[in-house]
């Protein structure tokens, strides 16, 4: 019966994107590190049931970064509702900054098919593409220019640049996401929540940086929708952080979030800091 109705959630929709995936959109079946590459392969669980696999791969070298990341359903989950999903981002980093420089989405759950193309510059946007289109609601706060400028692609919010030499420093836990996805921009909002030591089967074992995160909606929501503003109220969500690329970024090894239907969490099986 639950493994039902989250398919029946799931496929409706109704399990909020950011939380699965980047917040974000998270990740299966992308090639594998090379070089100086890092690598994580996720499993995602909702009310204590696995529905997916997930993996994250990408280049940091320098300045530049690129991330692929990709999602499926599995189990009964999958079989009823086939979701599966792909994302990739590119961009600079900076002065503790990311910039991110253009973003792709595509998700289908066996019937219905969305992408999302982001052009941007330097962490402005310069166009979006969505097909097809979201229905147009009187009740969405609209999206103004301004709200297109300094922002993250939800892959690009996964990457977050040490603020502190010690990796595991509260310091890098207080930081506010400025999230834009194509259609609505929100912060993620995270502040040091402790730590917790952690093992893989491949690659990084030790402690990790666990961030309490909150929902903050800017626009492009629906105010009044029961789903809003339950993500508004929710305080159980959770992010660890482990470092990589010798500490001086840090990326999530574990996403914790409490949906109206359980709670869904998104934790690192292999994880390469490259």
């Amino acid at each position: 019966m639950a493994a039902a109705e989250s398919a029946r959630w799931v496929r409706a929709g109704r399990v909020p994107g950011s939380a699965v995936a980047g917040l974000a959109a998270l990740l299966f079946g992308v090639a594998p590190a090379l070089g100086q590459n890092v690598e994580a392969q996720y499993t995602i669980t909702l009310a204590g049931l696995t529905i997916g696999k997930a993996a994250i791969s990408g280049q940091l070298s320098g300045s530049s970064y690129t991330l692929n990341v990709s999602s499926a359903l599995t189990g009964l989950v999958g079989a009823v509702s086939r979701g599966q999903g792909s994302a990739a981002a590119r961009g600079q980093i900076g002065g503790g900054t990311v910039l991110t420089n253009g973003f792709s989405f595509s998700a289908s759950n066996g019937t219905d098919q969305r992408s999302v193309q982001i052009v941007a510059s330097g962490g402005s946007v310069r166009s979006v593409v969505i097909e097809p289109p979201f229905d147009q609601k009187d009740d969405r706060v609209p999206v103004r220019p301004a709200h297109r400028n300094g922002v993250l692609d939800p892959v690009s919010a996964l990457v977050m640049p040490s603020k502190a030499v010690d990796p595991l420093d509260k310091a890098n836990c207080e930081r506010r996401l400025p999230v834009f996805d194509g259609s609505q921009r929100f912060d993620i909002v995270l502040s040091y929540a402790g730590t917790q030591q952690v093992e893989s089967e491949g690659g990084y074992s030790g402690p990790v940086l666990v961030c309490a995160a909150r929902y903050v909606p800017v626009a492009g929501h629906r105010p009044n929708r029961r789903v809003t503003k339950f993500m508004i109220e929710n305080r159980d969500m959770q992010a660890w952080l482990a470092p990589v690329k010798s500490g001086r970024l840090l990326l999530p090894y574990r996403i914790s979030v409490r949906t109206m239907i359980g709670t869904t969490i998104i934790e690192a099986t292999r994880f390469n800091p490259g």
